[in-house]
């Protein structure tokens, strides 16, 4: 089997020439945090204060906000992050995008999406599920959505540099490792094998991870 890595240490590589580019190249992990919980909690405050939303509607557009997220996260890291560049800005777009994570996956600083992507990322999608769910009920739906967003990013981390215990997170560990380690055009879910299981991209029990 080809090696699937240049480095697995936490170690990194250069990006960009710029020193400037550089730095907004990498993130500590806690950075989405500071982001984004303040940006939830007053989305869930428009939600319960000034539109008087029931617990049953909370709940349910919490839930579709949730399931939103994991299909969002799967279909960009299957057909956007694994995109097969042939010519040579292609490959070096792809590079910037994901491949560097793949070269080096337990960077430590490049394991959660930096803030110059998350945020704009975080704009668009306001505004497409909006239309989707309507202005009167984007706050609550997109509360769920960064969570499930904070749930990969943070879970993410944890794979690479923790060692996860139980029936889930450990499911969920050997999930993702296999992606990096056994075949990365399989196994796009990181936070949910959901639609792995749904779309058959997922991976069989015995298939084990070689890591070096």
């Amino acid at each position: 089997m080809p090696k699937l890595f240049v480095s697995n240490k936490n170690e990194s590589v250069r990006m960009f020439k710029s020193d400037f580019l550089e730095l907004f190249s990498k993130v500590h992990f806690t950075v989405p945090l500071f982001v984004f919980v303040p940006v939830i909690g007053y989305l869930y405050y428009i939600s319960f204060f000034q539109r008087s939303y029931s617990i049953l509607q909370i709940v349910l557009l919490s839930l579709g906000g949730l399931i939103t997220w994991t299909i969002t996260e799967y279909l960009l890291h299957r057909f956007i992050f694994h995109i097969h560049a042939t010519s040579k800005w292609g490959k070096r777009i792809m590079f910037v995008i994901h491949e560097v994570h793949h070269d080096y996956p337990n960077d430590a600083n490049r394991l959660v999406m930096p803030p110059v992507l998350s945020i704009p990322l975080a704009l668009i999608f306001y505004h497409l599920y909006g239309l989707m769910v309507g202005n009167y009920n984007i706050p609550v739906f997109f509360a769920a959505f960064l969570i499930g967003y904070l749930i990969y990013d943070m879970g993410h981390y944890a794979i690479h540099h923790f060692s996860l215990k139980g029936k889930y997170w450990g499911a969920i560990k050997a999930h993702h490792m296999r992606h990096h380690y056994v075949d990365p055009d399989r196994g796009y879910g990181v936070s949910s094998p959901l639609w792995d299981l749904v779309l058959k991209t997922g991976y069989k029990k015995d298939e084990q991870p070689i890591e070096e």
